[in-house]
């Protein structure tokens, strides 16, 4: 390994050390003192840890740029949160003959969770139009009405989330 190759994990070791500290209290404060602040922040620098070394160069505002990566984990993070208590919630209401195994209730949300990502991944006209037609049963053309759009424009939209299924479905297998 040369001294240019090491130059990168160098910087990020001195990045790491020098910020670690204050991008943990930050989260402490975004997260009313929460533990997960630890964790979001080893998360955070494993996410630039992980990109490639060209665009690791040496950072101008690091802690600009480690607030936008952090915010942008913990938007996510909170998400899941929101999505984990609706389900928990739903789980609650039911009888206790219907309530799913703690492997069927894991299962489901992890299944959740990539839903929520497909969905997040599309533009919103077309994560509504999805929603409208698989959640409410809506026809091509109630949807399109609903949206002040065409049904053509609807069939695009469907045919972009049903490719973000099938992309998901790979990712699974």
């Amino acid at each position: 390994m040369s001294a240019h190759d090491l130059a990168p994990r160098s910087d990020f070791a001195a990045l790491y050390m020098e910020h670690h500290g204050w991008l943990v209290a930050w989260l402490r404060r975004k997260l009313n003192g929460a533990d997960h602040a630890v964790d979001l922040a080893h998360d955070t620098f494993v996410r630039i840890l992980c990109q490639p070394d060209q665009k690791r160069a040496p950072l101008q505002e690091p802690r600009a740029y480690l607030t936008t990566v952090a915010r942008n984990l913990l938007i996510n993070y909170v998400r899941r949160q929101s999505l984990e208590q609706a389900y928990l919630d739903v789980l609650a209401q039911l009888p206790e003959a219907q309530t799913p195994s703690p492997e069927t209730r894991l299962m489901l949300l992890e299944t959740l969770h990539e839903i929520d990502a497909m969905l997040d991944g599309l533009p919103s006209k077309a994560r509504e139009a999805f929603l409208l037609s698989q959640l409410e049963g809506l026809t091509y053309a109630e949807v399109g009405e609903r949206l002040d759009v065409t049904v053509r424009t609807v069939k695009r939209y469907m045919a972009a989330a049903f490719e973000q299924c099938i992309l998901l479905l790979d990712d699974a297998a």
